[in-house]
C-alpha cells in the first residue's frame, strides 16, 4: 500500500512538473507501481495475506470470548 501511495505522489509530481521529479524518467516514476504489483503477487502467492486475515479474525474472536466471559461472570456475581 505504501508503494501505491508513493507511486501516486510521484505520478502527480511528474505530471504537474513539481520539484526534481519533473526531470526524472517515466520509468523511475512508475517503479513504485511495479513494486506494488510484485509485493501483492508475493503476498498472495505465499499465503501472507490469508495468514494476516486469519490472525485478525482470531484476535477478534478471542476478544469477543473474553467480553462474553466477563459479562457472564458479572451476571453470576450479582445474582448470588
Amino acid at each position: 500500500m505504501y508503494f501505491l501511495g508513493l507511486g501516486i505522489l510521484l505520478l502527480l509530481m511528474k505530471y504537474l512538473e513539481v520539484g526534481p521529479v519533473a526531470m526524472w524518467s517515466w520509468w523511475l516514476v512508475m517503479l513504485p507501481f511495479v513494486l506494488a504489483m510484485l509485493w501483492w503477487a508475493w503476498a498472495d502467492g505465499t499465503g501472507y495475506t490469508k495468514r494476516k486475515a486469519m490472525e485478525r479474525e482470531d484476535k477478534r474472536r478471542n476478544e469477543r470470548q473474553e467480553r462474553t466471559k466477563e459479562a457472564l461472570d458479572a451476571n453470576y456475581k450479582t445474582k448470588r
